[in-house]
């Protein structure tokens, strides 16, 4: 298959996963905070990371549907900043703050912590 179909396959399914979680922390957590985009980069951020120390050869069909596609779909910085631009509208400038460093710092740890699970450390 071409490149561009795994991608395509890989993008799908990490789209309709973010779709679950999101649905899931809105049910669980309500929709004062952005709980589903911050879990969906943490859970993200970690598997990119395991995939980048497992698949850490030149770009294979495995890395274009994992990384590229199920990572690519799954996880969305895009949506993280229109969040923290919405919650500083809404005059929630400390819950934007707390929102951003949360993503940041999480997310760093989260993908040191997958590299390390991928190297076997």
């Amino acid at each position: 298959m071409p490149a561009w179909v795994w991608v395509a396959l890989g993008s799908a399914l990490g789209g309709v996963a973010r779709y679950g979680v999101s649905m899931l922390a809105l049910r669980w957590w309500g929709g004062a905070f952005p709980w589903g985009t911050l879990a969906v980069n943490i859970a993200g951020s970690a598997f990119i990371g395991w995939l980048a120390s497992t698949l850490a050869t030149p770009p294979s069909q495995a890395r274009l549907f994992w990384m590229t596609g199920v990572c690519g779909g799954f996880t969305t910085f895009s949506a993280f900043s229109l969040e923290t631009l919405s919650l500083v509208r809404a005059g929630e400038g400390g819950r934007a703050a707390g929102y951003a460093a949360a993503s940041l710092i999480l997310c760093g740890l989260a993908v040191l912590g997958g590299a390390a699970l991928g190297r076997g450390r």
